[in-house]
């Protein structure tokens, strides 16, 4: 098992090296550090669990409320670091997809081959 661990650990730093990882973390601190695209974040993170507890509670959201989520979602979308996070996520998910069908292949031909035992 440890052999599986230590081969996930160097697949993990291979990924972490990779220029998509690299990308999307640039974007993420970005994003993090535009004040803008922080207050406008917190502000949907707010609307959004306001809309939720309406929801939850058999209440339907107050329309002014869902109104300005998607204002508010529209505004944070029109933002180019906020864009360039989306489209870096993306190609990191790209990366993350095809090792993930190498990983499935791998496992059905690992499951259909013969069993070789250590001597």
């Amino acid at each position: 098992m440890s052999d599986i661990q230590d081969m996930a650990r160097q697949l993990g730093q291979s990924l972490g090296r990779t220029d998509e990882y690299q990308a999307l973390k640039r974007a993420i601190a970005a994003v993090d550090d535009d004040r803008e695209l922080s207050t406008l974040r917190k502000r949907l993170e707010a609307l959004e669990g306001e809309l939720t507890s309406q929801i939850q509670s058999g209440n339907q959201p107050d329309e002014e409320k869902a109104k300005e989520y998607e204002a508010t979602v529209q505004e944070l979308q029109g933002k180019s670091e906020y864009q360039r996070l989306v489209a870096a996520q993306e190609n990191f998910d790209k990366i993350l997809k095809r090792v993930n069908e190498t990983i499935a292949e791998g496992i059905r031909e690992g499951a259909d081959g013969r069993i070789v035992l250590p001597s």
